[in-house]
């Protein structure tokens, strides 16, 4: 008799193949089969690329494509995402090591600042959800995709033919344009910018444009604004560093880090650790200072990626990766000091991720002042790997049968012992305690 999947067989206990193998067909089945059209790589970096961010970020691989992959295999799991990356990482050979960047070279995408209202350079809001209604978008689904389409093109076109020919057509970007042909030419075009112009053409040709002037246009952006950090040195206002710069930067995935970890092992720990696990750490720490630390500049854009040429021996850009940048600010007051200078905390991470990068450079405010404290730093370093959480909990649904039948025996054989207590207190059967007996005779 044949037995059915998923049975045990054998006196070892050992579980057939067939039932996981099933199992891991079905989990498959959202990624190349189901009813919809197959979810391709491109449409989930232009459409969930926070979720790719992230997933790079944590696994600690700028792999745009690969990340993409990772999450349509891990149905969206950003977690499962950045467990699959960091182990596709470990297969990769290290080719090369990267020369040191300063933020100096970014070329800024978004920049904004809460301690100034007019920064040197300039604010740039950039592509963002924070200036969004948080209310759901219950658009219509066919609305949505006549809409999806506009991006691309236009999103209405009428052409009438007869007499007169006729045409009427709105452009994605806002524009529109109203032609006439026949007898005469009529046309009339409207700019999103707010520019018009008339155009008439029969007996006599007319024009009538509108133009926006020129002075009214937009500055050009400063895609490389000077660092306010800077700009505050210059100032006199900051505190400078309590210790020199790192002769080797500490590297995570080589050696594990130890409570006595230079600074350049909790940031590297801080940019691969779960975003959630590193804000809760940030916001509910006691370690924090009282108020609140003040973001100088929250800034995304593109950093130049660097390595020596073997032959020439110059620094070379092989690739440029989108990161977060902060630098937030708060005035520490330590003893005999009068607190009258700012202490800076310090945050990047790959991708769009201003609330990582903001709780980074608070956590690195805060272990800077308490350096030498074990237990914010141990929190940082041992705690907030994502991978780490993610392997104890996948951990637990492996079979653990005789640790658990040891559990129950142990309690199985307590509770045998109350009954046996229990019955001899009934039948006044219990016996006196020889030490007892000895203390009762001397009386």
């Amino acid at each position: 008799m044949t037995p059915p999947e998923g049975s045990r067989e054998g006196s070892g206990g050992q579980e057939r193949q067939p039932a996981a193998e099933a199992a891991a067909r079905l989990a498959g089945r959202p990624r190349h089969g189901g009813s919809g059209r197959r979810l391709e790589l491109d449409q989930i970096m232009e459409r969930l690329p926070l979720a790719v961010d992230r997933a790079m970020g944590e696994a600690g691989l700028w792999a745009p494509a690969l990340a993409a992959r990772a999450l349509r295999q891990a149905q969206g799991d950003p977690l499962g995402a950045a467990q699959l990356l960091r182990a596709h990482r470990t297969t990769l050979p290290r080719l090369a090591v990267s020369t040191p960047v300063t933020s100096e070279d970014l070329s800024v995408t978004r920049r904004i600042s809460s301690a100034f209202r007019n920064p040197p350079g300039g604010q740039l809001l950039g592509r963002t959800l924070d200036y969004v209604g948080r209310l759901l978008d219950l658009l219509p689904e066919d609305e949505g995709r006549m809409r999806a389409a506009g991006d691309t093109g236009t999103t209405a076109a009428v052409a009438h033919e007869g007499n007169g020919s006729h045409a009427h057509v709105h452009g994605a970007d806002g524009s529109h344009a109203h032609v006439h042909g026949a007898d005469g030419f009529h046309a009339h075009v409207s700019e999103p910018d707010g520019s018009h112009a008339h155009v008439h053409e029969a007996d006599g040709s007319h024009a009538h444009p509108h133009e926006v002037n020129e002075t009214d246009a937009p500055a050009p952006v400063d895609r490389s604004p000077r660092n306010l950090l800077a700009v505050l040195r210059s100032m006199d206002v900051v505190a400078p560093p309590t210790e020199g710069a790192d002769p080797e930067p500490f590297d995570v995935t080589r050696a594990a880090p130890r409570g006595d970890a230079p600074r350049s092992a909790w940031l590297q720990a801080m940019a691969r650790a779960d975003t959630g696990s590193l804000m809760h750490t940030w916001y509910g720490s006691n370690w924090r200072p009282s108020g609140h630390e003040i973001p100088g500049e929250v800034r995304h854009g593109m950093l130049p990626v660097r390595v020596t040429h073997p032959s020439t021996g110059r620094a070379v850009t092989v690739t440029r990766v989108l990161v977060s940048e902060v630098q937030t600010f708060h005035s520490l007051t330590r003893a005999g000091e009068l607190g009258r200078t700012l202490d800076v905390g310090y945050g990047l991470c790959f991708g769009r991720n201003d609330r990582k990068a903001i709780s980074m450079a608070g956590l690195d405010l805060m272990l800077t002042h308490h350096r030498g404290s074990e237990g914010p730093l141990d929190e940082v370093l041992f705690t907030l790997d994502g991978l780490d959480s993610i392997g104890y909990a996948q951990h637990l649904k492996l079979p653990h049968h005789v640790e658990f039948r040891s559990l129950v025996e142990r309690g199985r054989a307590v509770a045998a012992g109350r009954a046996a207590a229990t019955a001899r207190v009934d039948h006044g059967d219990l016996a006196v305690p020889a030490d007892r007996a000895d203390h009762g005779d001397k009386q």
